[in-house]
């Protein structure tokens, strides 16, 4: 990071920073009174609000294909920032599976809490609770959103997928639709990201919140592509560690694609047997 910490406006900082607070300031009421009155729009509300966040923070979202509108369903996508939470957030009407130290988070965690997002430990004795709290949410045909590398990366590359992070698709007798996403931070000011750059964007390891967010308020347009791959369910697939792969192999190649700046066909993974697009994925070509 030596010798790019110092790029961007000291201006569009203080600017971006005071739109995005007032509009936050504004908005929560609006989710609270919904949340409190049970009405139906809370779970679309939220990505009104983080749509004009993307515009506020200089985020240009470019998507490839579309979210599924099967219920329930699960995302599963690669993590590279807190930014994901604004460019998922304005595509998907649903909530993220977080960990449980978001929850505590100044202003983050009370947004994640407006935005009904799950959140879990890894400690054993919780695992029951945890699998109680999100069948809860599956039962109520609800999206729900994972991070299946249980970290965020440098953007980079994309981590492993943990195939015991995809045990929520063993809850419940219907099967569950689970549709890869990838997302690539790709250009600023319409210049290719390279990796000297790209941890201005990425926020991973042991890098401090405030002085990574601060520096990254000043940058100019951020260009980030966002593509969703097709549907599958953990029966196609034959067991967790499969889906697993098969989630994987689509958001890498994805991810990989999109920072080379081209775009190729890549062959679809194995399944156990032919798939069929998930119910209510009509745009899901079928997998031989």
């Amino acid at each position: 990071m030596a010798g790019v910490t110092d790029l961007g406006s000291t201006a569009r900082r203080v600017g971006r920073l005071f739109l995005y607070l007032c509009w936050t300031v504004v908005l929560i009421p609006v989710q609270v009174v919904g949340l409190l009155l049970r009405l139906p729009w809370v779970a679309t509300f939220p990505v009104f609000y983080h749509r004009w966040c993307c515009r506020i923070l200089g985020l240009r979202v470019r998507r490839i294909g579309r979210p599924i509108t099967a219920r329930p369903v699960l995302f599963a996508s690669n993590h590279v920032s807190y930014l994901d939470i604004e460019v998922l957030g304005s595509l998907i009407p649903g909530s993220f599976i977080a960990k449980n130290e978001v929850a505590g988070w100044p202003l983050f965690g009370w947004l994640a809490k407006l935005q009904r997002s799950v959140f879990v430990d890894r400690q054993v004795r919780s695992t029951t609770a945890q699998r109680d709290a999100i069948a809860a949410r599956l039962a109520a045909k609800d999206a729900l959103i994972l991070f299946p590398e249980g970290t965020s990366g440098d953007g980079n590359r994309v981590l492993p997928f943990k195939s015991a992070l995809f045990s929520v698709a063993e809850i419940g007798d219907a099967p569950l639709a689970v549709q890869p996403v990838s997302i690539a931070y790709t250009r600023l000011d319409g210049m290719p990201i390279g990796r000297r750059f790209r941890p201005l964007l990425a926020w991973y390891g042991g890098m401090a919140m405030p002085p990574h967010l601060w520096n990254l308020l000043g940058l100019g347009s951020i260009e980030v592509v966002v593509e969703f791959h097709a549907s599958t369910t953990l029966a196609e697939c034959g067991s967790r560690k499969a889906l697993a792969r098969y989630c994987y192999d689509r958001v890498a190649g994805s991810v990989a694609t999109a920072l080379a700046g081209r775009r190729q066909p890549r062959p679809e993974p194995r399944r156990k047997r032919a798939s069929r697009p998930a119910p209510g994925d009509a745009t899901a070509p079928a997998v031989s």
